[in-house]
């Protein structure tokens, strides 16, 4: 059911597209829109391991260093057959994991050190197979896309603006209505940026599901992701950025109401609601 939804909220993002580069610049408008946005998010994508890891400050261990780690995210791998993805470990007591990583020959599993004190090695276990899951799902090749098609709607909506300064756009010259470029530089973006964030949240559930499946366990996620939501409230990641909040395990930044609209992550107790219906009912 998520992957449709994603598929779905793919093809709206790109219609919106569509429709943005038709009234603000015409067909060449967004194909130049699309281009642009795709050649900066190719190199996000290509080298995002590098950037992220080199971001949070995160080691590379071996299995001497870190052992219970590597031997967790070795059997798990072995289990969902995956290559052996580089294991790293982040000086940090904030609770909060990750996975990168252009495909699976070339992923990264970090952990902060908070989370290997604060987790069960059960538990532990649970978040390592939910960021493997992302790795087999390439779920960072989906998040660029997503991205390069809101970050093309983003480029146009500012090329309207500097069209309704400058001289109209091509929907003037063919008779339309000038309003229809103020509505498009305004709910265009905004539009693109919460189907965006719909895409991550919807991965997120797709990756509860297929870490309880490698694990056999999705009691083990969900009795990890209320710990985790208690330890990112006790100790907040300091200045946690935007850019790659999406990225985490449980989301690094705060926000209720209309605010989740535009969040990256679905609620924490809809997760633990999803996996504990898998397991048949909660267990402590």
């Amino acid at each position: 059911m998520n992957y449709l939804k994603t598929t779905m909220l793919i093809a709206a993002l790109t219609a919106i597209l569509v429709f943005a580069g038709d009234a603000l610049g015409g067909r060449g408008g967004a194909t130049t829109a699309l281009v642009f946005a795709g050649i900066m998010n190719f190199g996000a994508y290509w080298f995002s391991d590098k950037i992220v890891l080199m971001m949070y400050g995160a080691k590379q261990v071996r299995e001497a260093e870190a052992p219970e780690l590597y031997a967790i995210t070795r059997d798990l791998t072995m289990k969902a057959g995956l290559p052996m993805p580089k294991v790293y470990i982040m000086e940090n007591d904030t609770p909060n994991a990750f996975a990168t990583g252009r495909n699976p020959g070339h992923a990264a599993v970090a952990a902060t050190t908070g989370i290997m004190r604060l987790l069960t090695k059960e538990e532990l276990t649970g978040v390592i197979g939910h960021e493997l899951a992302h790795i087999q799902n390439r779920d960072i090749l989906i998040s660029t896309i997503s991205a390069t098609i809101a970050g093309a709607i983003s480029y146009l909506a500012h090329m309207a603006q500097w069209a309704a300064m400058f001289g109209g756009s091509r929907n003037d010259e063919r008779g339309g209505n000038p309003i229809s470029l103020i509505v498009m530089m305004i709910v265009a973006p905004l539009a693109a940026m919460v189907i965006q964030m719909a895409i991550s949240r919807s991965r997120e559930y797709v990756a509860d599901e297929g870490g309880a499946k490698i694990t056999g366990n999705p009691l083990s996620l969900a009795n990890a992701l209320r710990k985790l939501e208690y330890g990112n409230k006790r100790i907040p990641m300091a200045v946690p950025n935007e850019a790659t909040a999406h990225m985490f395990i449980v989301s690094p930044l705060s926000g209720g109401g209309l605010l989740k609209l535009f969040s990256t992550h679905p609620p924490i107790e809809e997760r633990i609601k999803r996996l504990e219906a898998m397991a048949g009912g909660p267990r402590y």
